[in-house]
């Protein structure tokens, strides 16, 4: 039985969400290369508990003059997924859909279901490239530090939220991701968030995902300008001011 999908485009249902439960078929075998002289974190992941719309508090997050002006426009702004825009990162990690973690030879992919993001972490590259295309997602390098994968990420453009309570960033965002298995069985992904132009200093935040040994990643469809879903008012979301 095809496990229903985990994600519909209104900002009610999300939070229902993470309540849905799939049924299963096994997942693929992994590159035993790559995975082999390092802890295995593959396989299908779902986040614990329910959804919290925040990382951290807006009130503890230490805006700049620039970021709370913008967190005022994101709060009065139709959440960026409902018109089919991917989460960026860290947002990715608060949706409540499935992910798979697939280890290759010399990168490790996360193939998110929801809008079926493919985030791609160079494994075999030590510094981001001069001439970075800012992109949704970013650029990602990782490397070990004993049993958990270091991911560093820049090269952002400014159009993704850092959380779903609407917190912003610039496109000199940096996110620093350790990630590790807390248990067999548990995912533990610590996020350092820093940005000079929207916060006065960095900040942490933390989550976990249970594995789902039986769970595959189904197919999720997103249409473009599906304006039917805006509230009468709201305001769509665009390019931040430089």
């Amino acid at each position: 039985m095809k496990r229903p999908c985990s994600w519909l485009l209104s900002t009610s249902l999300i939070f229902a969400l993470a309540a849905l439960a799939p049924t299963g078929v096994a997942s693929p075998p992994q590159d035993s290369k790559a995975s082999s002289a390092h802890p295995n974190l593959a396989g299908v992941w779902f986040m614990q508990d329910k959804v919290h719309p925040s990382l951290i508090a807006p009130e503890n997050a230490s805006l700049t003059p620039w970021g709370a002006e913008q967190f005022k426009v994101n709060r009065e702004s139709v959440i960026p997924d409902a018109i089919c825009l991917p989460s960026g990162v860290p947002r990715v990690w608060q949706i409540p859909a499935p992910f798979e973690i697939i280890p290759l030879q010399g990168r490790i992919l996360i193939f998110h279901e929801h809008e079926h993001i493919v985030r791609q972490i160079h494994m075999n590259r030590t510094e981001h490239p001069k001439d970075l295309i800012s992109t949704w997602m970013g650029d990602s390098l990782g490397h070990w530090e004993g049993d958990t994968l270091v991911v560093d990420t820049t090269g952002f453009n400014a159009l993704t939220w850092v959380d779903l309570s609407g917190l912003p960033h610039s496109e000199v965002l940096h996110v620093v991701e350790r990630i590790r298995r807390a248990s067999q069985t548990v995912l533990q992904v610590n996020m350092t968030i820093e940005d000079p132009k929207t916060y006065t200093k960095p900040w942490t935040a933390e989550r976990r995902f249970d594995l789902k040994p039986g769970w595959e990643i189904g197919e999720e469809i997103c249409e473009e300008n599906n304006t039917y879903l805006f509230p009468s008012g709201m305001k769509l979301p665009k390019e931040q001011a430089r």
